[in-house]
């Protein structure tokens, strides 16, 4: 009999605490926090699990050879159980979505769905596979942004999406193990992209105040601000956590490519993300709920021990 554990072994549910950020960070660089937020990023989490479900269910041959213990190759999970609770947390994303963010966040989510399943059925043992898979945390960080600016958005959606590139070029080694250069290049794209969260952005602090296109009176932005030294040094502060985790998981790999190291990076890719979106989202100008947000890095460490993210 299926149970909530093996379900939350199917969809690994502890690496949902690096997906909220992804639209927090896209919300605070598109002036667009609001009461919506929240909300968004409960549609975000939905569709992450709808893709690890999907994911199963489309690798169950493969796993049946390479990871036995899954919870649908160990029969403990029915394959048309998991493409059911696939398809049935994509229609409750895109719904959540629309529901709360109208035509903007649907033209959105509807596209990162279709990406989540493109990846999963087509392209994730293709040469495009990392790059699919960085397009769907780009769309989501977008998603966040949907009541705000885009453009004020994808410089945070393209840094999300590059450090999404480098995980997913490490998990295709997980089981065969990698040669140094794969490391080496993730290693390389990993210091790119903290280096590229660590310097607030123009205006930032002004953004924070400036309401959204959706907004009314009563949203205005009364969060309290950190002093404005700290502000500025957050950024760097949180980048600078996320590189020193997950480089050193690289490193690691780089000294010995064994695929239980390479595991362990993309490990540790999935579960400091939430200090990179921390880092973001403290650039838009919202330092207090960046440093919330990079909270859940160690949280999901800890979870991680319980339930793999990978």
């Amino acid at each position: 009999m299926t149970t909530l554990a093996d379900l939350a072994e199917l969809v690994r549910a502890p690496a949902a605490l690096s997906v909220p950020g992804d639209v927090v960070a896209g919300a605070a660089a598109a002036g667009a926090l609001s009461r919506r937020t929240p909300a968004l990023a409960g549609a975000s989490v939905l569709l992450y699990w709808a893709g690890m479900a999907a994911n199963d269910w489309a690798d169950r041959r493969l796993d049946a050879v390479e990871r036995p213990e899954r919870p649908i190759p160990s029969g403990r999970v029915a394959p048309v159980a998991a493409v059911g609770l696939a398809a049935g947390l994509t229609a409750a994303g895109v719904g959540l979505a629309a529901a709360v963010g109208g035509r903007r966040a649907a033209a959105l989510a509807v596209p990162l769905a279709a990406t989540i399943w493109g990846y999963d059925l087509l392209a994730k043992n293709t040469a495009a596979g990392p790059a699919v898979m960085a397009a769907c945390r780009g769309l989501d960080v977008l998603l966040g942004a949907s009541g705000g600016r885009l453009t004020r958005a994808l410089p945070a959606a393209v840094t999300v999406a590059a450090h999404t590139w480098t995980v997913t070029a490490l998990s295709r080694r997980e089981v065969t193990g990698a040669d140094a250069a794969l490391p080496l290049r993730t290693l390389a794209g990993t210091a790119l992209v903290a280096a590229s969260a660590a310097v607030a952005a123009p205006g930032a602090a002004a953004r924070r105040a400036e309401p959204t296109p959706t907004d009314g009176p009563s949203a205005a932005d009364d969060r309290p601000a950190l002093p404005v030294r700290f502000a500025a040094a957050l950024p760097a502060v949180l980048a600078g956590w996320y590189a020193a985790r997950y480089g050193a998981a690289q490193a690691q790999v780089v000294r010995d490519p064994s695929a239980g190291r390479v595991r362990a990076a993309v490990g540790a890719g999935i579960t400091g993300l939430p200090a990179l979106q921390g880092a973001l989202t403290a650039r838009g100008g919202a330092g207090l709920l960046g440093l919330a947000v990079a909270a859940a890095a160690p949280l999901g460490r800890r979870l991680a021990r319980k339930v793999s993210p990978t």
